[in-house]
């Protein structure tokens, strides 16, 4: 669950009103490297409607003045207007010229911290300018060198000001805290940044250099939470750490800390916030893989779930072919044979007077005829349903059914190995086999020109699932580099493997066509007893 953010009022009045009390709130904290109304300032106008701009200088300018007649207004009204008024202005300029030019109040990706930096120190260098040369118009002839000190100590603090002030701002007014991250956020403030701080303070009492190992060794923690919990935590805890160093030096009445010091701040600083937004972008790239995988994950179950119904449904329509064509030479058997058979009855009950009319040519002509039908019937049913699978098995129909006497009368040698036992295959897969080897022996017969044809079959059991595995090849002149249209060969044997859940692989040879296919039975019911 998330947290809900922080809702900037919609009226000028109210945002005046706040900014003012923010203004006066920061101004006790300013010292000479360390500039945090600067950092309130630019966060509020790049956070806020331009239409409120007005509202926003209108209260600096009444708390500055406030400020300044608290000290006695030692410049008068024109010195303050001249020191307390450009400052302002030229940020607004700049500011609103960046945010037509597409700069947004964002740290969520490496690429937007490094604009925004960029933009920091854009404006950071022209409110220092811009300060330089009003000191050095009031200023320059009393203290020539005031305007270099004050250029060099107001680009350092008011860039560690940003730094400080507009990711807090950022944080809570653009972002969401989810709640357990928050609880850890929490946490590892106690467990680590507290016992940070108190080391802070022991090595602080002593004498150098304890100060000032100690405030490298406090910028450890700023790594951590860079690294554990992103630019999130690692700006709440620059905030800390820079706060905890003012407080030591104060506590302790040490002199404030040296331009040193806070530009190694800043540095580090910078370098966290750097290393905290990659370390956001890189979690959230991890959890769009990680959703990414579990949608792909999803998908492919699901394609799992297609593919096997398309296997299902393919050997289904297998199922009812073949059924189809055991019924279709069924009823071709049991009717063009007996007619076929009927006719030659009658040719031969009429053989003796067509002999004495002088007709025998008539009689043998279609005797003959009758002959090549019967043939032509058998090899139909052959096609249709072999019957020497059904008679003798599937072993003995490869070794020496219509497939070898194709063979042999194509003048091509036929040679098998056969291993294993076909009762563990189910009907189907036992069809198949049978089919893809009569299909590769016609096309070798047909195409391949070859002279010889191996027939190689093994049949296994692994883990429970019956596996077929079956080696085609002959020594022919191999496949054409098109494929015939129209032809359903070898797509027809790729249909059939593929409708069983196998796989087919046509292996390219140097001589003829080599076929390996591998096929899975889960059939556990088949009697061991049935004839092979």
């Amino acid at each position: 669950m998330r947290q809900r953010t922080l809702h900037l009022p919609d009226s000028g009045p109210l945002l005046g009103a706040g900014y003012l009390l923010l203004w006066l709130l920061l101004w006790p904290t300013v010292q000479p490297y360390w500039a945090l109304p600067y950092g309130l300032r630019f966060g509020t106008l790049l956070l806020t409607p331009t239409r409120y701009w007005s509202w926003l200088l209108g209260a600096e300018l009444v708390a500055t003045a406030g400020i300044s007649m608290a000290h006695g207004m030692p410049l008068g009204w024109f010195g303050f207007l001249a020191e307390e008024l450009p400052e302002p202005l030229v940020m607004v300029g700049v500011l609103w010229l960046l945010r037509r030019l597409n700069l947004h109040a964002s740290l969520h990706s490496p690429q937007e911290v490094t604009r925004s930096l960029l933009s920091v120190v854009l404006i950071v260098g022209a409110t220092a300018a811009v300060d330089a040369a009003m000191l050095a118009l009031i200023h320059a002839p009393t203290l020539p060198n005031l305007t270099v000190d004050v250029l060099g100590e107001e680009l350092l603090s008011h860039y560690l000001g940003i730094l400080l002030i507009v990711p807090l701002l950022i944080m809570l007014l653009h972002t969401r805290f989810n709640r357990r991250a928050l609880a850890s956020l929490c946490m590892d403030g106690v467990l680590v940044m507290l016992p940070s701080m108190a080391i802070l303070l022991l090595l602080s009492e002593h004498a150098a250099p304890q100060p000032q190992f100690a405030r490298v060794l406090s910028l450890a923690p700023v790594l951590f939470f860079a690294f554990r919990h992103g630019w999130r935590g690692a700006s709440l805890a620059m905030i800390v750490s820079s706060l905890g160093m003012t407080l030591v030096d104060q506590h302790l009445g040490h002199a404030p800390s040296s331009a040193a010091a806070y530009l190694f701040l800043a540095v580090a600083g910078t370098g966290a916030l750097m290393l905290g937004s990659a370390t956001d972008a890189l979690r959230r790239s991890g959890e769009r893989v990680a959703e990414q995988n579990i949608y792909l994950g999803a998908v492919n179950r699901r394609l799992d779930q297609l593919a096997h119904q398309l296997r299902s449904a393919a050997r289904g329509n297998l199922q009812a072919d073949e059924n189809q064509r055991r019924h279709l030479a069924a009823e071709l058997h049991d009717e063009l044979g007996q007619n076929i058979t009927a006719i030659q009855t009658h040719v031969k009950l009429a053989q003796a007077r067509l002999h004495q009319a002088g007709m025998e040519d008539i009689s043998t002509s279609i005797n003959t005829i009758l002959a090549h039908m019967r043939r032509a019937l058998h090899r139909l049913l052959d096609d249709l349903r072999p019957a020497v699978l059904d008679e003798f098995g599937l072993l003995r129909a490869l070794d020496e059914g219509p497939i070898r006497d194709l063979l042999n009368t194509a003048g091509m040698s036929y040679h098998t190995e056969l291993h294993g036992d076909p009762r563990l295959l189910d009907d189907d897969i036992r069809t198949a086999i049978y089919r893809l080897a009569q299909e590769s022996a016609t096309n070798a017969v047909k195409h391949a020109q070859a002279s010889e044809f191996r027939l190689r079959l093994r049949i296994g059991e692994r883990q429970g699932i019956a596996l077929a595995l079956l080696d085609l090849r002959d020594n022919g002149t191999g496949l054409p580099s098109r494929l015939p249209r129209g032809g359903r060969g070898l797509q027809g044997m790729r249909d059939r493997v593929t409708s069983l859940g196998g796989q087919f692989r046509l292996r390219a040879d140097h001589a003829g066509v080599h076929l390996r296919i591998l096929l899975r039975s889960n059939n556990h019911s088949v009697e061991l007893g049935r004839q092979t």
